[in-house]
């Protein structure tokens, strides 16, 4: 038994269907999609080219709040499965050791919704010319392929979770740049300043 499957979390992210109650898991999962969809939000801002400095600077600080948000969603995703399979009985050496964790697997899912989302969008314009709609249709197609495929390999990979054959570890992102004692750009303006 897993406490999750693809298809349920593909009509989360696509809208179509509530998350799960409001368990931990479900409640990391809804989070990680919602910095996912801010996250896609501040990136389109970023890139404006007419936009005043500040503004940039505004989208690229919210950019680093919610990637750092993200992640941190990702690491409770595999907290809450890795407890879900092992916590009475701690995996066994045997089982393969899987280099991708579900919580990368469905930030991942994520992502490809919102692409699909978005691509979908873009042939459904009627502002642009017929090859720009096949173009994006191709696109969509194949984002379509890649988003089914990374499904049933997290489908995959919790049922052999389930049956003791695979496993994953806890990794932390460490996310330097976002800690003041060890991003040197932030440590060093501190002791300049004080210096000065």
């Amino acid at each position: 038994m897993t406490p999750l499957a693809a298809s349920a979390l593909l009509g989360f992210h696509d809208g179509s269907m509530q998350a799960g109650a409001a368990s931990g898991l479900w409640r990391a999962i809804e989070d990680n999609h919602r910095c996912n969809g801010l996250l896609w939000d501040e990136e389109d801002l970023a890139r404006r080219r007419h936009a005043p400095d500040a503004e940039i600077a505004g989208n690229k600080r919210a950019i680093d709040r919610y990637n750092q948000q993200r992640n941190d969603a990702i690491e409770r995703v595999d907290e809450h499965l890795f407890e879900f399979f092992f916590g009475k009985t701690p995996p066994r050496e045997t089982a393969k050791l899987n280099s991708e964790t579900p919580g990368a697997m469905i930030d991942r899912l994520s992502i490809l919704s919102l692409k699909v989302r978005s691509m979908r969008a873009q042939t459904e314009r009627t502002d642009v010319d017929r090859a720009h709609v096949e173009d994006c249709l191709q696109k969509l197609n194949r984002l379509q392929e890649q988003r089914a495929d990374l499904a049933a390999c997290l489908d995959r990979l919790l049922a052999e979770c389930a049956r003791g054959e695979s496993r994953f570890k806890i990794y932390r992102q460490f996310k330097m740049y976002n800690d003041p004692k060890l991003n040197p750009a932030v440590y060093g303006e501190s002791k300049r300043s004080t210096q000065a």
